[in-house]
């Protein structure tokens, strides 16, 4: 590993511990992409609306719950792999690895105050509609589900939680092409950007590039940098 001039052994070790938790938390973060899919196909699709969203739930709030809590812990590791890319190519690359990191931390803030918020709201008026003792509390209950649920039926929620990550993902990409970091996990990146961008079309086929597309990446991203760990990263110097 190349130590530049003034760099001692403890910030060599603090280096290689952010390698290692990055690499680590971006493996992890695929795998719960991986361990999401089969939970959603066993779902299915949810509704746009409150009283859409109380006909589909009966027998499928514990999966939903299961998908809730997973997507906030992979949402969480998004901060460890953000602070490792930023270590890796500061030097190289810096104001590119800025603004993809403050667009990776935008959608982690966004996606748990809005759509993971949203759902588990739904999730417990639900329960509450299922033990209401009379009409009048149900409707109650059903009509703060339909506030609840009125950010899926318009185009902002794919902008906070596909158009913001593809775009820090494909900025991280290139900072990745100047830095050295790894052709295949650069030009990766810069396609889930590309598609995230374009889902706003919701158009499903590229919505489904996207996903498969920055799983990969984050598998990718995980190796190199547990690969850091050992070597440094080459060319981030």
């Amino acid at each position: 590993m190349k130590i530049p001039i003034g760099m001692n052994d403890s910030n060599v070790s603090e280096e290689k511990r952010c390698y290692l938790w990055g690499g680590i938390a971006a493996l992890l973060l695929a795998t719960g992409y991986v361990a999401i899919i089969p939970l959603f196909t066993w779902v299915g699709a949810p509704p746009v609306t409150g009283e859409g969203w109380f006909r589909y739930l009966p027998g499928k709030t514990s999966v939903w719950w299961v998908i809730i809590w997973l997507s906030v812990v992979t949402d969480l590791l998004y901060l460890p792999v953000a602070w490792a890319l930023w270590t890796a190519m500061s030097k190289a690359a810096s104001k590119l690895i800025l603004a993809a990191v403050a667009c990776l931390n935008l959608f982690v803030v966004l996606d748990l105050a809005v759509t993971w918020t949203h759902h588990a709201s739904i999730l417990g008026l639900f329960h509450q509609y299922l033990s209401a003792a009379d009409n009048a509390h149900r409707a109650t209950y059903l009509a703060a589900a339909e506030y609840a649920a009125s950010i899926y039926a318009t185009p902002l929620l794919t902008f906070y939680i596909i158009v913001i990550p593809s775009v820090g993902v494909f900025l991280a990409s290139i900072a990745m092409v100047k830095a050295g970091f790894g052709k295949a996990s650069a030009w990766t990146g810069v396609i889930v950007g590309v598609t995230g961008i374009l889902s706003l079309t919701g158009f499903f086929p590229l919505i489904m590039a996207n996903a498969l597309g920055a799983t990969l990446w984050y598998f990718l991203v995980g190796a190199r940098l547990l690969r850091f760990r050992r070597t440094g990263p080459d060319g981030c110097q």
